[in-house]
């Protein structure tokens, strides 16, 4: 099985040990796992600011990154259903849509293609599981508490298999934590204020850690714990499930 690693530019750029912990915990998996080095941004947030139109150069150097693997596996849902959605060509459509289907945020290609019954992982500690809106809610990586569907949730699944580790219950398991991505940046009082009320919910259940699939979340919530100066801290699935300590 041959993988491509589709890295995030900011975990790239301020947190490398994520991108470290996907590669290793891959391998330890079984996967031939390539880099492609020439990768870039996506694309997102130039979407998101509603210049999608403008993303063609970097859509076809997507292409040329990751065309040919049999899946792209990346650390994170919001640029996962980036791709997933907005990936397109008019001159190599069919290799667009061939990464279209199969790019895989880390944990569904660890639940779904994999399909990892055991991990040789512990992490001894009380863990809050903040569920990104791109994940929850574009990936169906858990299910949403407004859809009113049976519960399910790959990531926590996976992360029961870690020796030690105790979820704790949350009031709002669904509830966005106000990053959003240039939502922070142009709406920064309702931004911190969302994140004040998710760091409080995991806070009020005495977690340790607020664990994520989105390093994006995680460092919007990490500026607020560093500001406030408080003890709860911040890490990706990644780490936990390839077995680093606290």
């Amino acid at each position: 099985m041959k993988v491509a690693l589709f890295i995030p530019c900011y975990v790239d750029q301020f947190y490398p040990q994520v991108g470290i912990a996907t590669l290793e915990l891959l391998e330890k998996l079984g996967c031939e796992v390539d880099y492609p080095r020439n990768q870039t941004c996506c694309g997102q947030p130039m979407a998101n600011s509603g210049y999608e139109s403008k993303n063609e150069k970097i859509d076809e150097l997507f292409i040329d990154n990751f065309a040919g693997y049999d899946y792209v596996v990346c650390p994170s849902g919001s640029c996962t259903l980036h791709i997933k959605d907005h990936l397109h060509s008019t001159s190599r459509e069919n290799e667009a849509g061939l990464i279209r289907n199969n790019v895989y945020e880390l944990v569904e290609f660890l639940h779904d293609i994999l399909k990892v019954d055991k991990l040789e992982a512990a992490f001894p500690h009380k863990v809050g599981l903040h569920a990104s809106c791109h994940g929850l809610r574009g990936l169906r990586i858990a299910a949403a508490p407004e859809l009113n569907i049976p519960p399910f949730n790959k990531t926590a699944t996976l992360l029961q298999k870690v020796k030690g580790l105790e979820m704790v219950d949350l009031n709002m398991p669904g509830e966005c934590c106000g990053f959003g991505g240039t939502f922070a940046v142009g709406e920064e009082a309702l931004s911190v204020k969302m994140g004040n009320d998710r760091i409080k919910d995991h806070t009020s259940h005495e977690a340790e850690f607020i664990v994520g699939n989105d390093m994006s979340c995680l460092m919007h919530l990490e500026g607020i714990i560093s500001r406030n100066k408080m003890r709860v801290k911040v890490m990706h699935v990644a780490e936990i499930l390839n077995g680093v300590s606290a």
